[in-house]
């Protein structure tokens, strides 16, 4: 809905439906929107209020697509008076057409619209999108805002559904409200990607849910899918079985996709982080597993097509692995792939993800193979690379001899596409093997150098780069370091991890519009800040998420099913800095351990209650995070499953089954109908982009403001407590192994279904 209101000084009250607006490319790479033809119909019904009604077809944009179309139906409130215009060409100004003779336009050669003239001065206006018909998409409209609806109505509906599906999922008493506008803030922008389109699939018919607009996996599989699946569980389920039916119809799963189409794939298979992340936290409901398997096997064994991308002229940007042969063939990629360094520690973590899958659906001779391959980054450890006194980082090989090449650790030339390294340097990818951090830690030198090196990193004045980071080697604004601040809990350091993270989140998260030191990225950016907050940071791939300290001094995380995850902190005091834990409890009890798995806090709820000081103290004296790609683990023995659970149906069977939730597809409906239909249809009504631009800005705003205008006191919701009705696969194993560490045994027993192993 658009709600214009023009001056009362005379000046003229029109609008401009341009259906061949389209998005530019943003760096001049030839990566904007290209329109291709379209068509209006404008018509008055019998109470003389205007209709407009048409199509625009477009193409290309940041994944190269192929064309799509929208589809769009729009109403006004008040009479019109109107006149339609056609160009000469598809990028002329010059009109060839400008008239009301003309009700309907269709041209596939030049740009076309309308131009609405009203009386009033206060035009209200009803935009329904689709990317079936237009038909559907005046369906959709007057199904989701009828006539009459007022503006004021649409606003408390949309106030309540976000309240109820995700901001009142996350609930605290504290008073604090620059950390409360941060909090919610964050929770809004990390919920706008991706987009429900159920319903809305033009290119097959499916039972299945579907959803677009992930941008990407790249920039979100470290910190958003995971804080996705506990905010919004029967979505992220559907959102789970979205991409492996889009591997069953194109061959492929996603690792970004927008439009209808898969594309922008910038290092590694990462959708096989987010496979293996669900399934080793107990998503099953309706997803077919053995055919989520498959998907990710063909990520790992199958060279996709090259789609002739001029960023990457030598392998598929748009999906799989496109530097797979040299992996296959060396279990290294050399440089006549692009961005080698990055797509090899990257590959390993994949593979890392097929190996949990695969262990969990009882495939122990793929789960080997797997393993084994997840260490192949060691392959590409150059031991004679030197930087800043260290020794030992990631680096090049020569393609024909295998021979290593000079390369210097700060340096990745242009960072891009065409670089060995994707928006890092080999110094932060080194640390990134995360699912084998006990073998990186002995190639580093030991801790103790390990724990210099992080220092290292954190220096100001060490790298040439990076000047409003003060010249530190990491960079807050963007994905590669996301999880460094929190490596020193591997080496028995959990209070430097508390320091460096709450220093980054203090010093570049503000509420404020430019409150973010990078792009929001989908939201990758705020749910970094929302781990922290926590207290946690969350290891894709496994069931391990590593303790810093909480920020509030309590903080309820509603889970559903009446179940809540409880995060309190006493002698919590940012001012004095005041947030070293002194001691925790997790569900009653004293813990040790500087980490906690998914079973012991989110399967079915619990509690961490911290006691936070001043001065630093060594209270995790127990294990150390698992790092179970190190020497020392074992592959487990099949785990049993009735075959239901393999494929469809419920693991165990919901207390609620047969529960219709396909009205939880409802959340975004006052939001829109998709990123891609939004952004072309908010250049269509051109005079109504600034309410676009405001809901898409990839920056932080004061919560204040947002409260008051959309969403009103985030801190009261109506929590409906509905969501997630399965018990989690590893929860008895992780239950064990938190009975073990209490005795100091440190490795599963034969046939326990553990996958992760302590590390002493």
């Amino acid at each position: 809905m658009f709600k214009y209101r023009f001056p009362k000084d005379g000046t003229d009250a029109q609008i401009v439906v341009d259906v061949s607006h389209v998005l530019p490319s943003y760096r001049g790479q030839g990566l904007g929107q290209n329109y291709l033809g379209g068509s209006i119909t404008v018509e008055q019904d019998d109470n003389m209020k205007t209709r407009y009604t048409g199509h625009g077809t477009y193409d290309n944009g940041w994944n190269r697509a192929a064309p799509w179309s929208v589809y769009f139906c729009g109403y006004f409130d008040s009479q019109a008076t109107w006149k339609t215009f056609l160009s000469k060409d598809r990028k002329s100004d010059e009109i060839m057409m400008f008239g009301s003779d003309n009700a309907t336009i269709t041209s596939s050669e030049g740009r076309l619209g309308a131009i609405f003239a009203f009386d009033g001065t206060d035009i209200t206006s009803r935009v329904g999108v689709s990317f079936i018909s237009t038909q559907q998409a005046c369906e959709n409209v007057d199904r989701e805002i009828p006539s009459g609806t007022s503006l004021e109505t649409l606003r408390n509906n949309t106030r309540d559904v976000w309240n109820t599906e995700i901001l009142g999922k996350v609930t605290s008493t504290d008073k604090d409200e620059r950390k409360l506008n941060q909090l919610y803030t964050a929770l809004y922008f990390m919920h706008l990607l991706p987009q429900n389109k159920t319903g809305e699939n033009p290119l097959w018919k499916s039972e299945e849910p579907y959803y677009d607009d992930i941008f990407t996996f790249w920039d979100t599989f470290r910190c958003t899918t995971s804080l996705m699946h506990i905010i919004h569980p029967t979505a992220y389920e559907e959102f789970i079985r979205s991409l492996i039916d889009i591997f069953r119809f194109e061959g492929y799963v996603s690792d970004a996709r927008s439009s209808f189409w898969n594309g922008a794939v910038q290092a590694g298979s990462n959708s096989d982080n987010v496979l293996a992340d669900a399934y080793v936290k107990g998503v099953r409901g309706k997803v077919n597993w053995e055919d989520g398997f498959a998907a990710m096997v063909k990520n790992a064994e199958v060279t996709p097509d090259n789609n002739d991308d001029p960023r990457d002229p030598f392998g598929s940007t748009k999906e799989g692995r496109g530097a797979l042969p040299d992996w296959l063939e060396r279990g290294y990629i050399t440089p006549r792939f692009t961005r080698s360094l990055t797509r090899a520690v990257e590959y390993s973590v994949n593979d890392f993800a097929l190996h949990q899958v695969a262990a969990g659906l009882g495939k122990m001779e793929e789960a080997e193979k797997y393993l084994n391959r997840s260490r192949n980054w060691r392959n590409q450890w150059n031991p004679n690379l030197e930087a800043l006194g260290f020794r030992g980082f990631l680096g090049p090989r020569d393609e024909n001899s295998g021979a290593w090449l000079h390369h210097d650790p700060l340096d990745c030339g242009g960072c891009y596409w065409g670089d060995l390294l994707y928006q890092g340097l080999s110094w932060e990818y080194s640390f990134n093997a995360h699912h084998d951090l006990s073998h990186l830690i002995d190639l580093a030198g030991g801790n103790d150098t390990f724990r210099d090196r992080l220092d290292m990193t954190f220096e100001p004045g060490q790298y040439a780069g990076n000047d409003q980071f003060g010249h530190t080697i990491f960079n807050p604004g963007n994905e590669p370091s996301f999880g460094t601040p929190y490596l020193y809990n591997f080496a028995g350091r959990s209070d430097l991890s508390i320091e460096r993270s709450r220093f980054i989140a203090r010093k570049y998260f503000k509420p404020t519009p430019d409150g973010l030191p990078g792009n929001s990225d989908a939201g990758a950016m705020e749910s970094w800040l929302l781990w922290s907050m926590l207290g946690m940071y969350p290891l894709t791939g496994q069931t391990t998420f590593l303790i810093v300290a909480p920020w509030f001094s309590d903080l309820t995380i509603h889970l559903g099913e009446g179940k809540t995850l409880q995060i309190i902190a006493t002698g919590v005091d940012e001012a004095n800095k005041s947030w070293h834990v002194q001691s925790l409890k997790v569900n009653g009890k004293p813990w040790t351990r500087s980490w906690v798995t998914w079973g012991d806090v989110f399967a079915e709820g619990g509690t961490m209650e911290f006691e936070l000081g001043r001065e630093a103290k060594e209270w995790a004296t127990g294990p150390l995070p698992p790092t179970p790609a190190s020497e020392g683990y074992r592959p487990l023995p099949p785990v049993e499953f009735p075959d239901k659970h393999v494929g469809q149906g419920p693991l165990p069977p919901p207390s609620s089954e047969g529960q219709d939730d396909t009205e939880l597809r409802a959340i975004y409906i006052a939001i829109g109908a998709s990123v891609t239909g939004l952004t072309i249809l908010s250049g269509i009504v051109l005079l109504g982009m600034w309410l676009l631009a405001r809901r898409k800005k990839h920056t932080a705003q004061t919560m204040g403001s947002f409260v008051d205008d959309v969403l009103g006191t985030a801190s009261r919701p109506r929590v409906i407590e509905r969501l997630f009705q399965q018990r989690p696969l590893l929860q008895q194993g992780e239950q064990e192994l938190s009975e073990r560490s209490s005795t100091g045994s440190s490795s599963p027993e034969p046939g326990e279904p553990y996958r992760d192993v302590v590390r002493e």
